[in-house]
């Protein structure tokens, strides 16, 4: 009984079991992605048109990305206390938007309605931050694995609360803000005291690799029953019962992943939870210190080869080259040796930026354009999915929300693969992988443009994927251009250009062109004297056929080619600093 009980502490305490817990939280965290899906429903309830929808979309978006409260919350309190707040977020903002659709309170203002769809998607900043944060700290040799997945469950999450909702749905308006309410809410507060850091072996252990192929599969095998069961829904008109086991084999899926905690704790025998040895052998620890000093010393080094290099270097044969640039290494040792080398003010490539000195690099603001023009538009159709489906003459807009979030999920984990391949393997630069994203998208743009038939498929496909690398990308990037010292205020910058992007590009450019060619079908141009996103109007403007978004997808697809040629100019500005990172000594 006493071992019994011990094995049981040990589970609690396991790092694997917080990891699960975490995949939990941030599979019903994203529920942002489900806009798409209940932008409709508001719609129709309050009789806005497309620019006040696309109001909402954009305090959607701003609600996302700002997360630097989450943050600071995060670093001062215990991590449970961040996810309380977000789920009193949460539940507070999606149910006012429930109580208003559903009738049960005065209709807001357009202004309330922005503020409650900012309060209620701020809350998945939490959940995030809790999640990312906690394990990191338990995992912190397997960082991009850890951060990769539990991104992905947060792409995929508006796959999964849309199938919930196919079996708990009927008739009432506005039973899908009611789950968006109450879901998340609930799990978050029942696991927010397992997802924390927790003491002990924090190493990589024999049984990691395993661990990890087990719950890649688990993902992949998740994205691809999604995909079917969501495409039987679509086409064959399935029973209640039916979606009710499609739904029950899910959850299944979901709570696979708990077997790693379960057998590592009670059938292998690892102490999962034992404290490190406090006291090294002195002198693997001093030659580990002399080992890091050297390579520190190296890195300055490397980054003033760059600076000290002639131009002309370049283009010299491939043999010349590297003798040259070792003669200049070898005596920018030697001057480093007596304390002669003269660093210029501020880091170079490749070391710890602060945001003020990155906010000076054209690198930086290269980086950032980019991540604008791409998941801007990326951004632009999954916020407008619902009436995009709708003006191609599809009733249900759930399957095409639910698609993109696979496809948005298998985007973060392809980009950050492939992306890692072609940086550490061929110490090529790594925004040449975001530049085939970009492409990626321009296609998808240029589909929903043409409207031919399979249209939506095809393009929820190609930006979804697109869309999803972004973030699998660009994060990577950044820590390798700027270093990982500041990371957490970069990558917080980094984000800003996903609503600054949503409120040119589906708040300005999509919803006026929507809007101008409903007017036109409704044979009333006097609509649009005098448009304003936070003015009522009495009837829903509604536009129908492939007009609707022609000239905004063609706008699009302009601006991911522009982000293409942005990257490419990354590209070439960073090899250098690629092949000092990744690049292999030529004997």
């Amino acid at each position: 009984m006493a071992q019994f009980r011990s094995k049981l502490s040990a589970f609690f305490t396991n790092r694997w079991l917080v990891f699960v817990a975490a995949m939990w939280i941030q599979s019903c965290a994203g529920v942002g992605y489900l806009f798409g899906s209940i932008s409709p429903s508001i719609k129709s309830s309050f009789n806005y048109n497309q620019r006040q929808v696309a109001a909402l979309a954009v305090a959607k978006d701003l609600g996302d990305s700002i997360g630097f409260l989450a943050g600071a919350l995060s670093e001062a309190a215990p991590l449970w206390v961040a996810m309380l707040v977000g789920s009193v977020q949460n539940f507070v903002g999606y149910g006012w938007v429930w109580l208003a659709v559903s009738g049960r309170v005065p209709v807001p203002p357009l202004w309330v309605m922005c503020i409650l769809i900012f309060v209620g998607n701020n809350g998945e900043t939490y959940f995030n931050t809790s999640a990312l944060v906690s394990c990191v700290q338990n995992f912190p040799k397997s960082r991009g694995p850890i951060v990769g997945i539990l991104k992905g469950f947060a792409g995929l999450s508006g796959a999964i609360l849309t199938q919930i909702y196919a079996m708990i749905h009927n008739d009432s308006n506005g039973t899908l803000i009611l789950m968006v309410a109450v879901g998340p809410t609930v799990v978050v507060l029942a696991l927010m005291f397992v997802v924390r850091p927790v003491g002990g072996h924090r190493q990589v252990r024999s049984t990691d690799n395993s661990s990890f192929i087990f719950v890649y599969s688990v993902c992949i095998l998740l994205a691809a029953y999604l995909m079917c069961v969501m495409l039987l829904e679509d086409l064959v008109d399935l029973s209640h019962t039916t979606i009710t086991i499609f739904t029950v084999v899910l959850l299944v899926f979901l709570l696979l992943p708990v077997a790693i905690p379960v057998i590592l704790t009670f059938f292998t025998g690892e102490c999962e939870n034992a404290q490190e040895p406090l006291l090294a052998d002195s002198g693997k620890m001093e030659a580990g210190n002399s080992r890091v000093k050297e390579e520190e010393q190296n890195e300055v080094i490397l980054s003033e080869v760059e600076d000290e290099k002639p131009k002309e270097v370049d283009l010299l044969p491939a043999n010349e080259r590297q003798r040259r640039i070792q003669q200049l290494q070898a005596k920018l040792f030697q001057a480093a040796a007596v304390g002669a080398v003269k660093r210029r003010r501020g880091p170079h490539r490749g070391e710890d930026f602060t945001l003020m000195q990155a906010l000076v690099k054209a690198d930086f603001w290269l980086l950032f354009f980019s991540l604008l023009l791409g998941s801007g538009s990326g951004l632009t159709v999954i916020d407008n999915l619902g009436q995009m489906s709708q003006s191609l003459g599809y009733d249900e807009t759930h399957i095409f929300v639910s698609m993109i979030s696979i496809w948005n999920f298998l985007g973060r984990i392809a980009g950050g693969y492939f992306s890692e391949i072609v940086a550490r393997d061929y110490a090529y630069p790594r925004p040449v992988a975001l530049a085939t994203a970009q492409i990626i998208m321009a296609i998808g743009h240029f589909f929903f443009a043409m409207a031919w038939p399979g249209t939506m498929y095809v393009g929820t496909l190609l930006i979804g994927l697109g869309y999803g690398a972004h973030w699998a990308i660009v994060p990577a990037a950044a820590s390798e251009l700027f270093g990982l010292k500041f990371f957490g205020a970069l990558y917080n910058f980094l984000t800003i250009a996903n609503p600054a992007g949503s409120l040119v590009f589906s708040g300005v450019i999509a919803s006026g062109i929507y809007d101008y060619e409903a007017a036109k079908q409704a044979l009333d141009p006097n609509n649009l004297l005098k448009p304003s996103l936070f003015v009522g109007s009495e009837e829903a403007l509604k536009c129908e056929g492939a007009i609707c978004f022609f000239a905004s997808s063609l706008i699009m697809a302009g601006f991911c080619v522009v982000a293409v040629i942005l990257s490419l100019v990354l590209v070439r500005r960073t090899k250098g600093v690629y092949g000092n990172l990744y690049g292999k000594p030529r004997t």
